[in-house]
């Protein structure tokens, strides 16, 4: 039995020594016939030669639609890339002013939060300056392009113009062209002045003229960029109709009436109107709102519009009545001049005619075409004698 058994397990081994052999030997067949496999992703090395011609062939027929085709595509992408810098720019701008906001915004939520803490005494501060807001094009498409392509920083200069003032007008834009500005903008109140500013290459947009605007003659002598002379800390920066600190800062004025005996004397607080023909307002409610109100009493009543832009700045909240809550800065009265500033004070002070101002308004008299005229004169030119025909005021 034991001999049986032994002759068993030698066939079996046998069968698998033969098998192994089989097995290797159909491996280096395959090996051989298959020498990058079965499921290789490359194809024979004929197959690829008749591949690569055919390939060459092709792209040299196919060549001159292909430039085409490439021509197209870098055009598209040049368009492109324009379309990106322009968005590129806004994104600046809008994080410059994000960035210039973010102190504000700090400010106030220290002031608007729940906690309020108002420091030791001596350094108490308020918040000056209100939240701007945003604006609307859907209002007005045409006058937003306009501004898009106008405005600087958001910020630009706008004057009024008909054709009677046409000759101010040119005075007006001269100089501002000659001082570097490229912000402003003519909002023309008739056809022959839309025509006159676009045939002088200046920024114009037209609308219908409103009742009663019939005098336009607000324009002043720009000698310098007024947008480097603004601290846009209030609603409302205002050149002002006082001719020294007191008039245009403000000043203590004793009211006398004897009959009242010991309280004859009745101490009140006065500062002299500003002036409506050149201010700067911050895009606020505040601000927007007293353009509203202007806007409004002026359409229901005949009224001066500078009287107007005083009192609802100025007047306080009474029975009956509810002020506008908006902050207001008087400009530097002589930088930005008024024309009793220069003709009484400036041109007679040795020291003082020396100054440029920012903007010179001829607000104080009549003969304003021929004293915007001699200030060009004067601080353009260089002409000294320029000024010394005119009196301090007017002759009626």
């Amino acid at each position: 039995m034991a001999g049986r058994r032994d002759k068993v397990q030698s066939i079996r081994g046998s069968r698998i020594v033969v098998a192994i052999v089989i097995g290797v030997l159909v491996g280096c067949v395959f090996a051989f016939l298959f020498p990058h496999g079965f499921f290789s992703s490359n194809p024979p090395i004929q197959n690829r030669r008749t591949i690569k011609s055919n390939y060459q062939s092709g792209s040299s027929c196919e060549s001159p639609e292909r430039v085409n085709m490439l021509k197209s595509d870098i055009a598209s992408l040049t368009d492109r890339n324009v379309e990106l810098k322009k968005q590129v720019r806004k994104l600046t701008e809008k994080l410059r002013l994000a960035e210039q906001g973010k102190d504000h915004a700090q400010k106030q939520v220290m002031v608007l939060g729940d906690q309020h803490k108002v420091g030791p005494m001596g350094t108490v501060k308020g918040l000056r300056t209100n939240p701007t807001v945003i604006p609307d094009e859907s209002v007005n498409p045409r006058l937003a392009k306009i501004l898009e392509e106008v405005a600087v920083g958001k910020e630009l200069i706008v004057a009024l113009a008909n054709s009677n003032v046409k000759s101010m007008l040119e005075v007006w834009f001269t100089n501002i062209k000659k001082a570097g500005i490229i912000n402003y903008l003519v909002v023309a109140l008739d056809d022959p002045i839309a025509e006159f500013c676009k045939t002088n290459d200046v920024p114009v947009y037209k609308r219908d003229p409103d009742v009663g605007i019939d005098s336009i003659a607000r324009t002043g002598v720009y000698l310098r960029n007024p947008f480097d002379y603004l601290y846009r800390d209030s609603d409302v920066e205002s050149m002002t109709d006082g001719h020294n600190n007191m008039t245009a800062y403000g000043y203590n004025d004793v009211f006398d009436e004897p009959s009242m005996g010991w309280a004859r004397y009745a101490h009140t607080m006065r500062i002299w109107v500003y002036n409506s023909g050149f201010f700067y307002i911050r895009p606020t409610i505040p601000s927007i709102e007293l353009l509203d109100r202007v806007a409004d009493r002026l359409s229901k009543e005949k009224a001066w519009d500078q009287a107007v832009f005083n009192e609802e700045l100025f007047f306080p909240s009474h029975p009956g009545y509810t002020g506008l809550h908006a902050s207001k800065r008087t400009m530097d009265y002589y930088l930005f001049m008024n024309s009793k500033v220069l003709f009484k004070t400036v041109r007679r002070d040795d020291k003082l005619k020396k100054l440029k101002p920012v903007i010179i308004h001829v607000n104080y008299h009549p003969d304003k075409l021929p004293r915007m005229q001699a200030i060009v004169e004067y601080h353009v030119n260089g002409k000294q004698d320029a000024l010394d025909a005119f009196p301090d005021g007017s002759e009626w």
